[in-house]
Formats: structure tokens, C-alpha cells, sequence
């Protein structure tokens, strides 16, 4: 027989629940024990929701009230110095973790975080050092496997596995200088024992051990270290499902075949070449194979067809017994229902397939493999059958200027009209910036009234010139607040957009929205990633009329906003018939008519935000060249046509730049904005070891952190930066946006940015 898997599943509740109570929990207004029932309720609802749909093998342990990496962190007390001894409750400390905490006389700034490998997921990152005394706090893993037994439904737990938690590590401040954090290996092992072996003794049958760093080329380095973990893990645990997602084990398949493991995990949809090598490989050995066949990753519906061929290549290799079909990574990544939509067209929702609806998929696809003769198994199969044949037809269909449009790109639209040096004199005339000028990244606060205000224009219940009134004073606020606290270039606060790429996906063709297909970016930060479903074009200008409306009410410059092509095709789900270099493209022409006309507009700064862009880069290093450039092409096509005199930006935030730090080069961006402030300044290193010769902006405090830095803090950090980046070429700005601050904060965090500006004009 034929089971089925699903790897996790969203937490965030069909209703978002759990933001809500989070984000009440840290306004003082719902207790941690209605925090803890809130969790609970969102924790069943789940376990109930996949167990009515026939998934064999349902996930628990996985559920977190903000990342789960910080979970693992918390409960096996890799705590970091600063955040002990505070006086602070366990669940405290746990959020001070992820967002820092300024309050009750407790000042302590937050961890890094990073992007789930190749997803708009952020993990808070662990800090290691020979220090870390690792001890099991508490064994979340067991409590929610004995949770979800208590109502009558029986779990496989998720535990993140010991060498990926490592690899995923940095180095603390504390460490010596040549520590690695996988020299902890025979530290953290007991503490991984204890866990499995009280999960064994709780009756629980076999354990999904998650090591996604086994389909990076770094994995191929752990062969011995795998060898060593799993030997000691083996014999105390429930049976072990080595789990990898997100790409190819290659060669790595060589030694997983070896571990002493029931089963492995492998990612179809992401990798699906993989199958023949995997399975000759362990072929002659009892693991069971799990097949990840319905994306964890994209919200289309699986092609029934396709994901049977795959399992039936399996069973003929291996019999029914040892092939489970599964999601091909958790359930994370999409959006909880399908049955919370309700706006989308018949023909747009036989489309796609939620979590809820994936979880269906692979009990569908396991029981037509078992042989079942239950007519609703063959009505479903018959079903989908239909479905992606209508897909396919739709998608054959194309938008003929588009696709011409693509076709006639030439070298010379990818460059500027001059090299930089040039450009940089010319801007300085135009703009006549200070030294170190100040900016943000360009979104200030969206505060409720801003959202009631959407929502009623959205009801109807304001008209259109009424909305447009209540946008114009937002942006007069935000600008006159900029110039009393005096910032160099101005942006207009984007209080006109929903999302950074929802707001663009809406203004172009060829996109599909949704209501509440939420996501989970980081912590209680959602996101409506837009859906592209055909050729993209742009009608109308987009952001025209509020860049200009703010130029209006300011003598100051002011920037533009846009967010990039590559940005915009990483967060939203893609389409999945034609290549993402494709869709690239077309966003890029784009926005490219529409940097244009911010130019003849009289915007003298533009901004292109690509924080995605490095995210999209492929797990695997012999995959980049072909991936970086079309990327960085993408990005140059939508940014050159413009004159010597407009200054173009653009954004980064969250990611590791210095394997890929040539293409920001070949970017050639006048200005780039980088996240300094949570990775210990590390990214210093790469611009002394490359150098940089455009201008850049080190962002000088974290935005993601209700916290308040100081003037003398962010003095500190100019200090550092100026010791390697010259100060002709630098600009001072946050993070981020500042969507998601309060006002209060924002005030304050910015008035001690310009005042340690002025200190860096008077003493640099």
C-alpha cells in the first residue's frame, strides 16, 4: 500500500489567527495563556482538516508562533548572552529573540535573520559559539505529538535535523575566529537523543528529520559528519525520515544510501531528474522512499498524470511498500484554503490547489497507486484529468505584442548611456545632495487609517475622489515630516499600496489576486503573493501620479519607487509552462516604460527595489551563471533608458552577497541599499575584498525591530562602514521600509539617523 505524506503545514490559521493573537499578545492585550489556547485551537484545526482529507502521515512539532529555526534554538537553549538575565518569561525571551525588546528598562536588539534558502521565508539565524551549553529546555516535538494524540489524531513529528541547524548557524561574537558551528556536532547530539528517544518511548512510530543543506553543494563536505550523527541518532529514535526539499541530493545520494535511516525524502517537483539516481542508489538497501510530487512551493494544481508516472517508475523499483507520495516540502510556503476565496472566477479557481486542496492530492494520488475502487477517487482522478487539460489550453494562448516586444530586445537596452564616473558628477549638479545624504527605502507607516481607507474604497463605501483626497494628505504628512527632520531625498511613503508587489501585480495584465491566500514571510508578517497566469504588460502608468504629486509640495528631490522584475516574479507564485527568464522579461519592459515616465515626470531618483534577488539564486553553484544573467540583465533592462542626470536605486535586504557580489556590480546601479545592521556589519568584509565603485547605503538600523536605536549607536556603525567604504560614495538610510513601524518609533529612529549624519559631515 501506498501512504501519504504531508511535510508540514501552513500556521498561521485560516483566518490569520495567529497574527492576531501574536501581534495582541505583544500590544499587552491578550495574556500568554490565551496566546498558548489561541495556538492550540489553530494547531487542531489543522491536524482535524488533513486527517478528514486521508493523509496518512501528518505532520506536528512543526508550528511555531513566530520561525521554527528560532524554535529549535529556544528549546535546546542556544540563547544568546544578551537575552539572559533579563527577568523575562521563556516566552519572552523567545520573541526578543526574533524582534528585539524596549521595554521595562530590557534594551536588546534582535537576531539576524536570513531567507529560507531559495524562499521569501526568513528564519531567525542561531548563534553559536564554543559557549553554547545545548540542553533540552522543553521537547516542543513531544508535547505537540502528544497534543494532537489526545484528539484522536496520530502524528509523525518534524524535528529540524542536527547538521542543517548548525550549517544554518553563524558564528556568535564571542567565538574564536576560526570557530565553525558544525565543530558542535558531538555537543548538540546528546541533546537530539534525549529528544527522539522520548518520542520513541511516547509510541511515536517514526520521525521526520529534516536536512535540507543535502541539496546544497556544502552537503557533498558532511559525508562524514552525516555517518557519525545518524549512527548515534539511529538506534534511540523512532524510524528516521531523512527529508530534503527544495532540489537535488546529486551525488550526495551516494552517502544518504548509506545511513542507517527508514526512509528518504526527495523533491520532484523542484528536482525531478533526480529520481533514477536516487533510486539506484538505494535500491539494494530497506529505505523507503518518500516522493515529493505536489508542490509545497506554487499553488497549481498537481498534474495527477505526471506525479502517478513518477511513483510508478518507484514501485517497479522498489514495490508499493517502500513508496510514499508526499508534498515535495512543507506546506509553509502556500496559502492555507482555496475555500476562502470567493471572488475568483470558476475558470481561475480549477486552477489551483491550496494546502488543504494539496493535502487532498497526495491522499488521491496514494489511493488510485493502492488500487482503490472508491468512486470518489475515480471521479477525482477524472477530474483533474479535465482540469489540466483546460490549463493547457489556456496557456497556449499568448499575447502576440508581448512575446514581439521580448523578442526585439537588443545588447545596448541593458546599459546606461554613460559609465558611472560620469553619471556621479552630472547627479551631483542635478540633485545637489549634502555629503552623506539621508533616505529611507521607501515606505513609511501604514497605519490603521490608512487600511480603513482601502477597505472602504474597496467596499464601495468611498468613492474613488474621496480615496484619492485621503492619499494626497498622507503623502503631504510624510513629506513635510521628512523635511522637519531633515532628510536629503525625499520619498512619497507609498500610503496608496497594499504590498510591493501586489500594488504592481494589479496595474498589469496578465495577473490573478486573491482575498485571503496569506502567507507567512517572518514572525506575524504576511503576505498576498499575486498570481501571474498570463503575458505581463503595462496598459497605464502606475506610480506616475503620487511620485508627482509629492514632487509637487517639496523643493527637495524625490525618489521614485518601483519594485523590480526579478522581486516581483520571486514573490508571487509564478507560472509554471514557461520559463521564468520569460516572465522576467516582460515585467522588466514593463517597468522599464514605467521608469521612463517617471523621468518626464521630472522624478530625478529612481528606485528599483531587487531585495529578491539574490533569493532566486539556484541552490546548486553550477546553475547560477544561466540564472544571474538574465537576472541582472532583467534588472538593467528595466533601469538604463534613462539620462545621465536620474539617479537609479535599488534595494537589497536579508541575504548573503558575497559569492554573488560581481553581478551587483554588473548591476550598475548609481545608488544600492544594503541590510548592515543584523549581520554584524559581515557584509563590510565583502566590499573591502571586492571594492565597490558606485555609492552605496548601509542600512544603519533594523526596521524589522520595534526597537529605537540611538544616535550614538548608529554612529558606531558609521564609524565602521567608513573604515572600509569612502565616504564620497555613501548614503545613510534604515533597513527597510518602514511599512510595518508605528509612527512613534519611526520619529525617533529617524531623527538620530540625520543626527548621525551631521556628526559624519562635521567629523569624517
Amino acid at each position: 500500500m501506498v501512504l501519504s505524506s504531508v511535510l508540514g503545514f501552513p500556521r498561521i490559521g485560516a483566518n490569520r489567527e495567529v497574527k492576531k493573537a501574536v501581534e495582541a499578545y505583544w500590544a499587552g492585550k491578550l495574556s500568554a495563556e490565551d496566546l498558548i489556547k489561541a495556538a492550540a485551537d489553530v494547531k487542531k484545526s489543522s491536524w482535524t482538516s488533513l486527517k478528514e482529507r486521508g493523509v496518512d502521515l501528518i505532520p506536528s512539532g512543526e508550528f511555531s508562533l513566530y520561525d521554527h529555526v528560532l524554535d529549535h534554538s529556544a528549546a535546546f537553549n542556544a540563547i544568546p548572552k544578551r537575552y539572559q538575565g533579563l527577568g523575562l518569561s521563556a516566552l519572552d525571551v523567545f520573541f526578543a529573540m526574533g524582534r528585539g525588546r524596549q521595554a521595562d528598562g530590557v534594551d536588546v536588539p534582535a537576531c539576524e535573520m536570513k531567507k529560507w534558502f531559495d524562499s521569501n521565508y526568513h528564519f531567525v539565524v542561531p548563534e553559536l559559539s564554543e559557549e553554547t551549553d545545548f540542553k533540552l529546555l522543553y521537547n516542543k516535538v513531544l508535547a505537540e505529538y502528544k497534543e494532537a494524540k489526545e484528539i484522536g489524531v496520530v502524528t509523525r513529528p518534524v524535528v529540524l535535523g542536527p547538521i542543517s541547524y548548525l550549517v544554518l548557524g553563524k558564528a556568535a561574537k564571542e567565538a574564536s575566529p576560526d570557530f565553525q558551528p558544525i565543530s558542535l556536532l558531538p555537543k548538540i547530539l546528546p541533546v537530539y537523543k534525549q529528544l527522539l528517544s522520548e518520542l520513541k518511548a511516547a509510541g511515536a512510530e517514526s520521525v521526520q528529520i529534516d536536512e535540507p543543506i543535502l541539496v546544497l553543494d556544502k552537503g557533498a563536505e558532511l559525508d562524514k559528519q552525516y555517518a557519525f550523527a545518524y549512527a548515534e541518532l539511529a538506534p534511540v529514535s523512532p524510524k528516521i525520515i531523512l527529508t530534503t526539499y527544495f532540489n537535488r541530493l546529486d551525488s550526495n545520494i551516494n552517502f544518504i544510501a548509506k545511513l542507517p535511516v527508514a526512509g528518504l525524502h526527495i523533491d520532484l517537483v523542484r528536482a525531478p531528474q533526480q529520481l533514477g539516481e536516487v533510486l539506484a542508489a538505494i535500491k539494494s538497501t530497506p529505505i523507503v522512499i518518500s516522493l515529493g510530487v505536489v508542490s509545497g512551493r506554487n499553488i497549481w494544481k498537481a498534474d495527477f498524470a505526471v506525479a502517478i508516472k513518477f511513483a510508478q517508475t518507484a514501485i517497479a523499483a522498489l514495490g508499493a511498500d517502500r513508496v510514499i507520495v508526499a508534498t515535495s516540502s512543507s506546506l509553509l510556503h502556500t496559502p492555507v484554503t482555496l475555500a476562502s476565496e470567493k471572488k475568483l472566477t470558476q475558470q481561475q479557481r480549477d486552477w489551483f490547489s491550496f494546502a488543504l486542496e494539496k493535502a487532498a492530492e497526495v491522499a488521491t494520488i496514494a489511493a488510485v497507486l493502492s488500487g482503490s475502487q472508491d468512486p470518489k477517487v475515480s471521479a477525482a482522478l477524472e477530474a483533474n484529468k479535465v482540469s489540466i487539460a483546460k490549463r493547457r489550453e489556456f496557456e497556449s494562448t499568448s499575447d502576440d505584442a508581448v512575446r514581439k516586444r521580448v523578442a526585439a530586445i537588443t545588447p545596448d537596452m541593458y546599459d546606461r548611456k554613460s559609465p558611472f564616473a560620469v553619471r556621479k558628477e552630472v547627479q551631483a549638479k542635478h540633485l545637489n545632495l549634502p555629503r552623506f545624504p539621508t533616505t529611507t527605502i521607501g515606505s513609511f507607516p501604514q497605519t490603521k487609517e490608512i487600511r480603513t481607507a482601502r477597505a472602504k474604497l474597496g467596499k464601495g463605501e468611498i468613492s474613488e475622489a474621496e480615496y484619492d483626497e485621503f492619499i494626497k494628505k498622507e503623502i503631504e504628512l510624510v513629506v513635510k515630516f521628512q523635511e522637519k527632520v531633515g532628510l536629503d531625498l525625499l520619498v512619497h511613503g507609498e500610503p496608496e499600496r497594499n504590498d510591493m508587489v501586489q500594488y504592481f501585480g494589479e496595474q498589469l495584465t496578465g495577473f490573478v489576486f486573491t482575498q485571503n491566500a496569506w502567507v507567512q514571510s517572518y514572525g506575524s508578517r504576511y503576505v498576498r503573493p499575486p498570481i501571474i497566469v498570463s503575458d505581463v504588460s503595462r496598459p497605464t502608468p502606475m506610480t506616475v501620479k503620487w511620485s508627482s504629486y509629492a514632487q509637487s509640495v517639496s523643493s527637495k528631490p524625490m525618489k521614485g519607487m518601483l519594485s523590480g522584475p526579478v522581486t516581483i516574479l520571486n514573490w508571487s507564485f509564478p507560472r509554471d509552462d514557461v520559463p521564468r527568464k520569460l516572465q522576467s522579461q516582460q515585467l522588466a519592459l514593463a517597468l522599464r516604460d514605467e521608469v521612463l515616465d517617471l523621468e518626464k515626470a521630472g522624478i530625478s531618483a529612481i528606485q528599483v527595489d531587487e531585495p529578491a534577488i539574490r533569493e532566486g539564486l539556484p541552490l546548486r553553484r553550477s546553475d547560477w551563471d544561466e540564472y544571474l544573467q538574465w537576472a541582472v540583465d532583467t534588472f538593467k533592462l528595466s533601469t538604463a533608458g534613462v539620462t545621465d542626470a536620474t539617479q537609479t536605486h535599488s534595494h537589497f535586504c536579508y541575504s548573503d552577497f558575497g559569492d554573488i557580489f560581481p553581478s551587483i556590480q554588473r548591476l550598475d546601479a548609481d545608488v544600492i541599499s544594503i541590510e548592515f545592521s543584523k549581520s554584524d556589519m559581515k557584509l563590510l568584509h565583502t566590499f573591502k575584498q571586492y571594492g565597490y565603485s558606485n555609492q552605496i547605503g548601509p542600512g544603519v538600523y533594523d526596521i524589522h525591530s520595534p526597537r529605537i536605536p540611538s544616535e550614538a549607536e548608529i554612529i558606531e556603525r558609521l564609524k565602521t562602514t567608513l573604515a572600509i567604504i569612502p565616504d564620497h560614495l555613501m548614503f545613510i538610510n534604515p533597513d527597510c521600509g518602514l511599512k510595518t513601524r508605528g509612527w512613534k518609533e519611526t520619529e525617533a529612529s529617524l531623527a538620530n539617523l540625520v543626527a548621525a549624519a551631521r556628526w559624519a559631515r562635521a567629523n569624517a
